[in-house]
């Protein structure tokens, strides 16, 4: 028997939906986010829309960003946005937030913590 996947351990579906969505309304309403806020658009629909998709695949399940967009290009598609460690640090902590606030487990969102952070190092394109 396979081991369930982070999509399944974190509810599937509307679990990831509601963790894109508190997430983007956190970035918006917490002054502490206001730098990554200001990298967005003003209507965050889409930016949540793909980030969902993304997740979903990321953690396991339906590979919607794929199947609806193609292939992330994570780095490169955020190449036109100044991404340094605090613009890091402030997206991690808003995630955090999001996934304390949805009721993700602790031990699920100490590792997610720490894939999350990882991948949000890879897209800093800004001298220390």
């Amino acid at each position: 028997m396979r081991e369930p996947t982070p999509y399944q351990l974190i509810g599937g579906e509307a679990s990831v939906a509601s963790l894109c969505a508190r997430f983007y309304e956190l970035m918006n309403t917490v002054p502490q986010f206001a730098t990554i806020r200001a990298l967005h658009p003003a209507d965050l629909c889409a930016s949540r829309d793909k980030l969902f998709m993304f997740l979903s695949g990321w953690l396991g399940g339906p590979d919607l960003y794929v199947e609806n967009i193609g292939h992330p290009m994570l780095r490169r598609r955020h190449l036109p946005f100044a991404i340094g460690e605090a613009e890091r640090d402030q997206w991690v902590a808003c995630m955090l937030l999001a996934m304390e606030s949805i009721g993700v487990e602790e031990a699920l969102r100490q590792k997610l913590l720490l894939s999350f952070f990882n991948t949000a190092d890879f897209m800093r394109n800004q001298p220390p």
